[in-house]
């Protein structure tokens, strides 16, 4: 009668800390996926705001059609990527999607930043400084977001790769998140124009 004590008390200890890691495998992953969100967020604001910047440059830049046009067409694919990645968020091919179409854009837009440095009327237009301004402040919160998510999906995988919390991630099938790894457009090289 002890040892069947014994046992109903150790299966009951090992039970809860059965679920109890399962529990942080799962406040985990809601975490990171919480973190997305934000990132979500603003990168829809950042969306939201390019075809007022492009419609404002376009009364000025009359032969940029091109360039415009780029621009346009690296928004809607950021916005597919972003909404493909919104549906599982740490996915490694949603997030690599979705850097690839967010650097795009971060291209395409310093090209048009790049050329309208030659047109001092659309420099000085003030709703083009305004929602330059508002683009500007919102890479910053992007970056904030992104290492928020960043640092959400590194706790994550730490707790689903430690032992012992890799034997019920493994049991439960928890599978790693990817990091967001989105090119920091202040690393980057301003691109080369040329009027000639």
């Amino acid at each position: 009668m002890g040892s069947f004590l014994v046992l109903i008390i150790l299966a009951v200890v090992l039970g809860g800390w059965g679920v109890g890691i399962y529990n942080g495998l799962i406040t985990a992953r809601n975490a990171y996926k919480n973190a997305f969100a934000q990132i979500d967020v603003q990168l829809t604001r950042r969306h939201d705001l390019i075809p007022n910047l492009v419609e404002t440059a376009k009364g000025y830049m009359k032969h940029e059609r091109e360039t415009l046009e780029a621009v346009i067409q690296a928004r809607n694919g950021a916005v597919a990527a972003q909404q493909a990645a919104a549906g599982n968020p740490g996915d490694a091919a949603a997030m690599q999607q979705l850097a690839g179409a967010e650097n795009m854009l971060t291209q395409t837009l310093g090209r048009l930043f790049a050329l309208s440095e030659a047109y001092p009327d659309l420099k000085a237009n003030q709703n083009m400084m305004q929602l330059s301004e508002e683009l500007t402040s919102t890479e910053n919160k992007v970056a904030f977001a992104r290492q928020a998510f960043n640092d959400q999906v590194m706790a994550y995988n730490n707790r689903r790769e430690v032992f012992p919390s890799s034997l019920i991630a493994g049991m439960f099938n928890f599978q790693p998140a990817n990091l967001l790894e989105i090119e920091d457009p202040a690393k980057r090289e301003a691109p080369k124009v040329s009027f000639s």
